[in-house]
């Protein structure tokens, strides 16, 4: 099972990825970061996603809805924590580059996030958000 720099190396293989970083969203620190940040900065650009983070998870509008896949009930015992984040993932878009923010499940308390940087022409969105999952499903903090 790789760990915070595999993964993020493992990111950066993606077709127009430009940086990866694992964040805490509750910290706002970047735990690891490869490649570039938007603005050259990755402690700032690891505060501001957490930011987004931040309100995504503690958003009523966005919590859970009580029903799990198929429209069945939700017993909120997803995940080793017990206690999975309301949000899997976010998507932002600019005019030239994709931000996504894939949230990790950890057996702790899934603060967790990763932020990959993707160039709008060279990247498929479709095709990150896919890996950035299984990539985040087989991360190992700690």
């Amino acid at each position: 099972m790789p760990g915070i720099d595999e993964s993020l190396l493992d990111a950066m293989r993606l077709q127009g990825a430009r940086g990866a970083s694992v964040v805490d969203w509750i910290s706002g620190l970047a735990l690891g970061a490869v490649g570039d940040a938007p603005g050259g900065d990755v402690e700032a650009t690891a505060a501001e996603t957490a930011e987004l983070a931040r309100l995504a998870t503690e958003s009523g509008a966005l919590a859970l809805t009580g029903r799990g896949p198929g429209g069945a009930p939700d017993d909120d015992s997803g995940g080793p924590s017990g206690k999975e984040p309301p949000v899997q993932d976010l998507i932002i878009t600019n005019a030239d580059s994709y931000h996504l923010l894939r949230f990790v499940t950890t057996t702790f308390d899934s603060t967790v996030f990763v932020h990959l940087w993707l160039d709008r022409d060279e990247g498929n969105l479709a095709l990150a958000r896919i890996r950035l999952a299984e990539m985040a499903d087989r991360l190992v903090l700690g």
